[in-house]
This record gives C-alpha cells, sequence and structure tokens, in this order.
C-alpha cells in the first residue's frame, strides 16, 4: 500500500518544482519555507567534520533558505531529474547550480559534480524532511573562480568571510552534534 497516492506525489513535485522558480525569479527563497510542516528538519553535510541542520519551519526559512542562500540571488538551480517513491513517500531531485554570473567567453558559472535534494512528503503539501547533497569540492572551486573574477556576489563574499573566520554560524554543527541525525 503506498504511503500517499502518486498523483498526489506528482503535484506536490510540481508545486514545489513552480515555487522555486517563482522564488529564482524574486532572488529569495525564504517563501519555500511555507512547504514544509512546522516540525521539519532540512540538513546537509559540509565535509568530514561538519554538518547543517535547521529544525523547523522558522530555523528553515530564516537560516537555510535565508541567511544560507543569500548572496546566491540570481542562481537557478533547474532540475534535471525526478524520482518519485509513492511507497515512502519520499522525492529525490537532480539539480544543478548555476550562476547568472558569465564567464569571459559567455559561459555561465556553474557548480560542476552531482547536486541534489531528498524530501520526505508528510501530507496537506508540505515536506517534513529534506537532506541535500552537493559536491562541495566544486563548489568551492566555482567560488574562488568568481571571487578571483570580481563577480561572487558581496552577500556570499561576506558569507564566506564569517565561515573562515571562525564565527560560529547559526545550524552548523560538528560531525554527530547536530539536533537531529543528519542521515
Amino acid at each position: 500500500m503506498p504511503a500517499f497516492p502518486r498523483e498526489e506525489l506528482d503535484a506536490m513535485v510540481e508545486h514545489w518544482l513552480e515555487a522555486n522558480r517563482r522564488c529564482e525569479e524574486a532572488g529569495d527563497w525564504r517563501p519555500l519555507a511555507d512547504l514544509y510542516t512546522e516540525d521539519a528538519t532540512y540538513g546537509w553535510n559540509i565535509g568530514p567534520d561538519q554538518d547543517f541542520m535547521a529544525v523547523g519551519r522558522d530555523e528553515i526559512r530564516d537560516i537555510a533558505l535565508g541567511s544560507e542562500m543569500g548572496g546566491l540571488d540570481g542562481w537557478t538551480y533547474p532540475y534535471q531529474s525526478i524520482l518519485v517513491d509513492e511507497r515512502k513517500g519520499e522525492v529525490v531531485g537532480f539539480w544543478k547550480q548555476v550562476a547568472d554570473a558569465r564567464r569571459p567567453d559567455g559561459r555561465p558559472y556553474e557548480v560542476l559534480g552531482i547536486g541534489g535534494s531528498w524530501f520526505r512528503y508528510a501530507g496537506d503539501r508540505r515536506w517534513s524532511w529534506q537532506r541535500d547533497w552537493f559536491d562541495l569540492g566544486n563548489v568551492t572551486s566555482v567560488f574562488v573562480e568568481m571571487m578571483k573574477a570580481g563577480v561572487l556576489s558581496d552577500g556570499m563574499q561576506r558569507r564566506l568571510e564569517r565561515a573562515a573566520s571562525g564565527e560560529p554560524i547559526p545550524g552548523y554543527y560538528p560531525r554527530g552534534r547536530s539536533p537531529v541525525p543528519i542521515w
């Protein structure tokens, strides 16, 4: 017996993709928080010793979609493929990370490698759980390339400087110390 009807999951995916497009156009990802349950969790790994975790809709809005996405206005995250498991009520989407800034040859700056999101559906057009993955080495490489070219946004430049200074950043936890398990 499926956890949710396939049609409901497919409708949620379309709703999510449309909401993403609107947020990309606006340069503000925070409205996506309305598509999570009040107690949802959203996290990702940041290398061998650190994880990010937002717990609850407010932290998802303010930290994961607010400060963490700050400086990425103009970027798009086109989904390349989406897999739906109606038995578990889970969705996996593979996306690209493409900046609006362009290299001198006209190609956009893009994070190479595989990026994606794994969602758990809760019904009522809301996710209860999301985990992202991306190639941190390729993210670092493209950000460094953009910094050298002078096209990395001021917001992202400040965000990276804060992290490099050792300043505690909300949502970041030493490996294994997240308030909920990352995986």
